[in-house]
């Protein structure tokens, strides 16, 4: 049977006519001409794009990441600790980034996720829920080189992650506007699914403005195949600019099904100028929830149009408490403009500052309400990831190490203890790795880095060294010999 060109068959489709003897592949022979030039470019197919150029122009802008979170499960939701005005629906939500294996350790929990550079010095746009707790992060570049990463800050209701690496002369990614994009428009991701460096997918915009439950994020929906490691990855448009950040997907399995949703980066940059400013957002709140007006509950509520913003939940002690909002109240206009959807309000109430005062309309009990709200602020984000300090050091065993939070040692049932951050060299051929806790030096107690500098300068190169290891709750002694070079111990990076 031969094959028909597509552009034959759409044309016959039109028609409603039905081809029976096939048009052929190849031959001198064209394909038939049942209507006018003209009117067939109407069903022409635009050619698909070709990457291959934007791919080899841009992998070297895009990076892959990956965390490490000590003694503790990773998130798999992200409405914990999120504000509830803009949590998004939690049976909707699927994270890119788990825990990758079954058997992973309760002591040592790694994600994956991608990034995008942003500036020739460092700075690195991520997904927020990948970073948010993680206390190791490393960034891997596309030439190889592998840093250490500290966050300059998140915003989980945006999803939004800046991270910062000490690179010079790295090659940012041209950011594009978002707010060009139209359904139908090719786009192209970059990123690391399962780990798979530099892998490029590529769809079409399936819809913009695209509003999940109560999250105030219009998402950019695509057909754009994302994976576990694709969080944070760039979305490039045609012309390889950045248009968005991938961030959730519609899962029933936790992998792709043909919808994934990408903040616009016009909203991911203003955050993270924001971030990089300050280490976090100001974003004013009303302290209350709303859902969508359907006809039906306009209709209950005596409404004539289903319009405006419904309240189902005021906070204790909240603005719209203390401006008299009650859970039934429906806002139909923000300072005088009207409320088509809730996420409408929302939108509007985070473009405001802080204690700013407004005006709200109200339908209450059949008529209508004035209300006067002060808004608030919202608490800052703060990261789980210890920032980077002169007590990370490395010594002649080949360990990075760092102090151990208290509550990651009340966790584990020690008071005491250091955190192996990179384990090279002589370390690494005894076993050790990073998530390792490292209890005590021969007989001493660890209690601090401090501690640990000054056990090891006693010990003589050459000479091994007993060192007290937790690992998976378990405390075995490993012996470690300290290279001559020793001496020479200073801070690292690895390599």
């Amino acid at each position: 049977m031969h094959a028909c060109s597509f552009r034959a068959r759409l044309t016959l489709l039109a028609l409603g006519a039905l081809l029976l003897g096939g048009c052929a592949s190849r031959g001198p022979s064209p394909a038939p001409q049942l209507v006018s030039a003209p009117a067939a470019a109407e069903y022409a197919v635009p050619a698909s794009p070709a990457f291959s150029s934007l791919v080899a122009s841009r992998r070297a802008s895009v990076v892959d990441i990956g965390t490490l979170s000590i003694g503790r499960p990773g998130r798999d939701a992200v409405g914990e600790d999120v504000d509830p005005e803009f949590e998004p629906w939690l049976d909707f939500y699927s994270p890119f980034a788990r825990p990758l294996a079954a058997s992973a350790r309760i002591s040592q929990i790694r994600d994956l996720a991608s990034g995008v550079v942003l500036s020739s010095d460092g700075l690195i746009l991520t997904a927020a829920h990948v970073v948010a707790s993680a206390d190791e992060i490393r960034v891997r570049l596309d030439d190889g080189r592998i840093y250490f990463a500290r966050v300059v800050g998140i915003d989980r209701p945006t999803d939004v992650g800046l991270l910062k690496i000490d690179a010079k002369d790295l090659v940012p990614a041209p950011i594009g506007d978002s707010a060009t994009l139209s359904p139908g428009d090719w786009v192209a991701a970059i990123g690391a699914p399962f780990g798979f460096h530099g892998s490029v997918t590529a769809g079409v915009v399936s819809a913009v403005d695209r509003f999940i439950g109560a999250a105030g994020v219009p998402y950019i929906q695509t057909d754009v195949a994302i994976n576990p490691g694709s969080s944070g990855s760039p979305l490039f448009n045609s012309r390889g600019e950045v248009v968005a950040l991938n961030s959730l997907i519609y899962s029933g399995s936790g992998g792709y099904m043909g919808l994934s949703f990408s903040v616009p980066i016009n909203v991911a940059m203003k955050v993270a100028a924001e971030l990089e400013a300050s280490g976090h957002v100001r974003r004013a709140r009303i302290g209350a929830e709303f859902q969508e007006v359907t006809p039906a509950l306009a209709q209950a509520f005596g409404m004539s149009e289903a319009a405006g913003a419904l309240v189902v939940r005021v906070e204790p002690r909240g603005p719209a408490q203390a401006a008299g909002l009650k859970r039934g109240d429906v806002v139909t206009a923000f300072d005088g403009v009207a409320i088509g959807r809730f996420t409408d309000l929302l939108q509007r109430i985070a473009a405001q500052p802080p204690r700013s005062r407004h005006g709200l309309d109200v339908w209450r009990q059949g008529g209508p309400v004035p209300v006067w709200v002060v808004l608030s602020e919202s608490a800052p984000e703060e990261s789980a990831l210890r920032p980077e300090t002169s007590d990370d050091w490395a010594d002649g065993l080949g360990l990075t190490l760092g102090d151990l939070p208290p509550a990651q040692r009340a966790q584990f049932g020690i008071d005491g203890g250091l955190m192996v951050r990179d384990a090279v060299g002589a370390a690494r051929s005894e076993g050790l790795r990073p998530g390792d806790l490292i209890v005590a030096l021969n007989e001493m107690r660890m209690d601090s880095v401090e501690d640990f500098r000054r056990a090891a300068s006693k010990t003589l190169p050459g000479r091994p060294v007993a060192l007290l290891v937790m690992r998976d709750r378990r405390l075995v002694y490993v012996a470690v010999r300290r290279a001559d070079t020793a001496a020479a111990a200073g801070r690292t990076r690895p390599r």
